[in-house]
């Protein structure tokens, strides 16, 4: 579970009254209905010119899967009819030729080195593919874009349907050394409400399969502030995850968004439900707590003792990513960009089928320009949501200046409200408890005007 954020939220307005605890979930600035269509096309070549090459991340995102649930609007279509995932592929390996030839000697001024520090397949769910497409998934990129997968984090998302043998056998072969299973609950009613097909026992199967793949980090996704679910339910959905000793979890809240099947059945949500789940996520944020797991951020526990084998959140907005397929993103310094953005299934079918018949993928198409006060926003937010917090000194030394000078306004805010951590070392700008918890509050309210107004604009599809 990704992509939740709201484009219709009203986190700009510098007030207390104005912030709800759940406006939208940050992961990634600025969010794709920010972005627009390049005028220019810029030529993928003039953009990473003088772009660190040497450490970057490479994301390949597969948009399919075998069902869709009611709280989903990540970029994904049901099932791949007439060889899809086939053409899907053929597609990602001409995108990844056509960029690894634009990155060739473009790195630190022509003369630096293509190499990357971390992968990860996305999406939808990649092990919808077959071992054999899996297996060739990993050569694209590994022969094509050069990533050597076995010497470094490779994190790969699962779900209870497709965590098979032969395709857990692939991924361990191959070098993948996290699995992240969308589990959500462990109460079928629970999954049923969220519009979620699945027994608890076919999860159970599917995590047995993962701990015997012997693969080093199990990461198990739930979800909190389903309809019908209590504290002792939740509670149950905690205790079933931890008999599995996962490395991390993540706690994520429920939200509905539109034209997923929750909004479309008219669900929604208001105060009552907003309290429902901040108490909610401090009873999980607690139990894990007292179970010894380090919290991470507001969503992402660790086992303590456990290695770090993926990029934890937010990470991936450092500069400097690589997205393969239709619905990734690259990131470059100066220019993020990715393909055209949909939630509604006859949108994203028809994205698909435009990415599968593209031949040149030698140009940026979508995306979002980043100047200096959208790097200044970015790197704050993917810092300070974290829970060990910010170095003034290391962005002071990026940006010339230190973040209360940049955002007074907001920081006050912050610290008005508690956010901040008033007994953080000094030099670092550090959350309180509770302004952890409220995460998806604090990252919306960093959100430019302009990007707060290109969200608004954006037109639903």
């Amino acid at each position: 579970m990704t992509d939740t954020t709201n484009t219709t939220n009203t986190a700009g307005a510098h007030s207390a009254d104005a912030l709800r605890p759940y406006e939208s979930y940050v992961y990634a600035y600025p969010h794709k209905t920010a972005y627009r269509p390049l005028k220019d096309r810029p030529a993928l070549r003039d953009a990473w010119a003088g772009e660190p090459t040497d450490a970057l991340s490479l994301y390949l995102h597969l948009p399919f899967c075998e069902v869709r649930c009611g709280f989903c609007n990540l970029f994904t279509r049901i099932g791949a009819p007439d060889e899809l995932t086939s053409r899907y592929l053929d597609a990602l390996d001409r995108q990844a030729t056509a960029v690894r030839d634009a990155l060739a000697g473009t790195g630190d001024g022509g003369a630096g080195p293509v190499r990357f520090a971390a992968a990860a397949f996305g999406g939808g769910t990649p092990t919808f593919l077959d071992a054999g497409e899996l297996d060739r998934l990993c050569d694209i990129a590994e022969k094509r874009m050069g990533a050597d997968l076995r010497a470094v984090p490779l994190s790969v998302e699962t779900s209870p349907a497709t965590a098979t043998a032969d395709r857990l056998a692939v991924l361990a072969d191959r070098g993948a050394t996290r699995l992240s299973i969308g589990v959500q609950s462990f109460v079928d009613a629970e999954a049923k409400a969220a519009v979620r097909p699945q027994r608890r026992a076919d999860v159970e199967t599917a995590l047995g399969r993962i701990r015997d793949a012997r693969i080093p980090v199990l990461n198990i996704d739930l979800i909190y502030g389903i309809d019908g679910q209590t504290e002792e339910s939740w509670r149950h959905s905690l205790d079933a995850a931890l008999a599995w000793s996962p490395e991390e979890l993540y706690l994520y809240p429920l939200y509905i968004r539109p034209l997923t099947g929750l909004g479309r059945l008219g669900a929604g949500g208001d105060a009552a439900w907003d309290a429902q789940r901040l108490r909610l996520y401090r009873q999980g944020r607690d139990h894990l707590l007292d179970r010894g797991y380090e919290q991470v951020s507001m969503r992402m526990f660790r086992r303590p003792g456990s290695a770090s084998e993926g990029a934890d959140d937010y990470a991936c907005q450092t500069d400097g990513m690589i997205g393969l397929g239709c619905g990734a993103r690259s990131y470059t310094s100066r220019l993020h960009y990715s393909f055209d953005y949909a939630v509604g299934t006859h949108e994203i079918r028809h994205i698909i089928d435009r990415y599968t018949a593209t031949e040149d993928f030698s140009r940026a198409e979508v995306g979002h320009r980043i100047d200096e006060d959208e790097a200044r926003r970015r790197h704050l937010l993917q810092s300070v949501l974290q829970a060990r917090g910010m170095e003034v000194a290391g962005y002071r030394e990026r940006f010339g200046g230190g973040p209360a000078e940049d955002f007074p306004a907001e920081l006050d805010l912050f610290a008005a409200l508690g956010w901040l951590d008033e007994s953080a070392e000094p030099g670092l700008l550090r959350l309180s408890s509770e302004g952890l918890a409220h995460s998806d509050a604090l990252g919306p309210a960093l959100f430019s005007p302009a990007v707060r107004a290109a969200m608004a604009a954006y037109e639903q599809k």
